[in-house]
């Protein structure tokens, strides 16, 4: 199974095809796999411009309608499983048991999605707390908030954009999406599959871009909401420049382990090698720090060396790889030169360390 020649970009829920601008490499071969059509700012401009024209639409949606939407998308998503994980497989470099697996959490994000959809309730509050407030109560329920701006990163492309897309679908709010140039194949599968149902214009564009592109989809004050994932300092420059707009910043963080002195450290080598390596450590929550009981630390540090030596590299495709490419050779470089930087401040390599 391959990626498609070319990929549209989905603007106003219809796809377009106005350049090929855009190459997805294959990130363990390192060759180019597909061409990707590239959104200019005109065209970013416009998918605004269509979320904003479909907010009214999208917001007088039945609760029963935008379920089969998100129901739609589950039984597609269900369908054409396979060809879901060999796109992570090629354009993220993910092994496939794992591309499996991210393609599974697709699934059941639509799916939890669809359930909410419609128990989207309010609340009523007596307010007769006194003889003059006798017969007074107040009543509030949630509404779509409009037209919402996404940023999605590369490391998980399927569930990282569903957790976006899914939520917005089940509150009737219409959207923007820019997935990461690295890997925008997963994102545009599911514009395809959204453009099979009867959503409103406008309710969804998938536009890859330039990075400079992401200045339109945070400032531009017809969005109502800015959602992005990726690292701190991207995120934080977002938040500063997206005005008066509500911004949800998913954001790196610097996730320690401590394994006590009675810890199972069977146990703990197992759960922490996957930790560590799954995604290549390129994920927000992959073990970084390792705090070990002074008591243990001989023999942990011996079977945690044994546990990685066993792990196998190389062809994400096949059903024996548990580390596959890193996202591009720069950040393999950079990674390589972390690991120099400690040997010579005198850190002790136990195994692994060349590229």
């Amino acid at each position: 199974m391959s990626l498609a020649e070319v990929y549209p970009y989905y603007l106003a829920n219809a796809a377009e095809y106005p350049n090929q601008d855009l190459e997805v490499v294959d990130k363990y071969s390192g060759e180019v796999a597909t061409r990707v059509a590239l959104a200019d700012d005109d065209a970013i401009d416009r998918g605004v411009a269509a979320a904003v024209e479909a907010t009214e639409p999208m917001a007088a949606l039945a609760a029963y309608e935008r379920q089969a939407v998100l129901d739609h998308c589950v039984a597609r998503f269900r369908e054409r499983f396979d060809e879901l994980a060999m796109s992570l497989c090629i354009e993220a470099g993910k092994p496939i048991n794992d591309a499996r697996g991210e393609v599974t959490r697709l699934i059941d994000t639509f799916r939890i999605a669809s359930e909410e959809s419609v128990r989207i309730n309010g609340e009523i509050m007596p307010l007769d707390i006194s003889a003059r407030a006798r017969g007074y109560q107040g009543m509030w329920k949630r509404v779509p908030i409009g037209a919402c701006s996404f940023i999605s990163p590369f490391n998980f492309p399927l569930n990282l954009a569903a957790h976006k897309i899914a939520p917005a679908l089940a509150v009737g709010c219409p959207f923007v999406l820019k997935p990461a140039s690295l890997t925008p194949i997963g994102a545009l599968l599911i514009g395809e599959i959204l453009a099979e149902t009867d959503l409103p214009k406008g309710a969804f564009s998938i536009l890859p871009c330039a990075r400079a592109g992401a200045a339109r989809f945070t400032e531009d004050e017809r969005l109502k909401l800015l959602s992005f994932t990726g690292s701190p300092g991207v995120g934080w420059d977002l938040k500063a420049k997206a005005g008066k707009k509500p911004v949800v910043l998913e954001l790196g963080g610097n996730a320690a382990v401590i394994v006590d002195e009675d810890a199972d450290l069977d146990d703990a080598v197992e759960r922490i090698v996957f930790g560590a390596f799954y995604q290549s450590g390129q994920s927000c929550i992959g073990v970084q720090r390792i705090i070990i009981h002074a008591g243990i630390y001989d023999d942990f540090r011996e079977r945690l060396v044994t546990k990685t030596r066993g792990l196998e590299m190389g062809d994400p495709k096949k059903e024996s790889t548990f580390i596959g490419p890193m996202i591009s050779v720069k950040e393999a470089e950079r990674l390589h030169g972390w690991i120099e930087s400690a040997v010579a401040s005198g850190a002790t390599l136990l195994c692994g360390g060349k590229r």
